[in-house]
């Protein structure tokens, strides 16, 4: 099985050296893709003096962080994608590892791992939490969008995330005409009509959180208008053995305006949180929607609305 990992990037060339780095130090070999949305920082000339270590696609023109994530895939080779931008990276045996949980179910078309976020220093700030029973299972593909539907199945971030790159062509790329905060959630979405999906518990993968990074500069009210598009593009995909059980997608609209309410509130945003609790605040269906989602996120191993198949306990 060959590995291409795709990297972004776009003038931050001292990240992107780090970036590069995991990926030519990794346990198994992988092809290094590094996908330009048309740096002017010197990253042409850093990567061309890597010689062949590298596969170099460089945009014309700067087009978006989508547009590039298509234009690295397409210039990569391998039957498995890993997704990367600059300022993340892998931990030496990831791709060993998922290479490894792959094996065992070849029949998944996406891997999903934990991830350890840090400060722009490096510094470990939390750890996104195990999202299932055992080290390494799987969930059937009829049961990911509903899973997906009622926040059961959190994919996470492209550095957490690989994919079988026929099912990423199959299914479109990446849509360019999503914002940068949700173009990863919508492309899982897709390639989830393709195969079942394999989870790692195990942080193979490291995010950083920036101060003032694009997703804080994004109002919470327009985060969650995104978030409701992504339920919608969702809703129509659950497989007919689960559509009996599915909420209605007023439900879910007044579960969001709950969820995203109390994020406001407890980032001391009062305004905007009483705003946002508003069109959900007399419905009892969204608040046990919000209490069932605590609920299962507590328990992942445990509870569970769709069925999770271990592979390595």
């Amino acid at each position: 099985m060959k590995f291409s990992l795709v990297i972004t990037t776009y003038n931050r060339l001292d990240l992107l050296k780090r970036a590069i780095a995991c990926g030519l130090n990794q346990t198994v070999p992988c092809e290094v893709v590094v996908a330009d949305d048309a740096s002017t920082d010197g990253t042409e000339e850093y990567v061309h003096s890597l010689g062949d270590q590298v596969v170099y696609h460089r945009n014309a023109q700067n087009l978006n962080h989508a547009a590039t994530v298509n234009n690295g895939v397409a210039a990569a080779s391998g039957e498995w994608v890993k997704f990367l931008d600059d300022d993340d990276y892998l931990a030496p045996d990831c791709l060993e590892k998922m290479a490894a949980a792959i094996a065992q179910h070849p029949e998944a078309v996406l891997c999903s791992c934990q991830a350890i976020q840090v400060d722009e220093h490096g510094t470990e700030i939390r750890r996104t939490p195990a999202t299932g029973p055992g080290k390494v299972f799987y969930i059937p593909q009829s049961a990911i969008h509903y899973g997906m539907l009622m926040d059961q199945v959190p994919f996470g971030t492209p550095a957490q995330v690989a994919t079988r790159r026929d099912a990423f062509l199959q299914a479109g790329g990446w849509d360019t005409t999503m914002t940068t905060n949700y173009d990863d959630i919508d492309a899982w979405v897709k390639l989830a009509d393709f195969g079942d999906a394999l989870f790692i518990n195990e942080c193979l993968a490291y995010r950083t959180l920036w101060a003032g990074g694009y997703e804080q500069k994004m109002s919470l009210s327009r985060r969650m208008a995104l978030n409701l598009t992504i339920k919608e593009r969702i809703y129509g995909r659950v497989n007919e053995g689960y559509r009996d059980r599915i909420p209605t997608l007023a439900a879910i609209g007044q579960y969001l305006h709950l969820h995203w309410g109390l994020v406001a509130l407890r980032q001391r945003q009062v305004a905007a949180g009483i705003s946002l609790l508003a069109p959900g605040a007399l419905s009892p269906e969204a608040w046990q929607l919000l209490a069932q989602a605590r609920k299962l996120r507590l328990n992942p191993g445990v509870d569970a609305l769709i069925p999770r198949t271990v592979l390595v306990p």
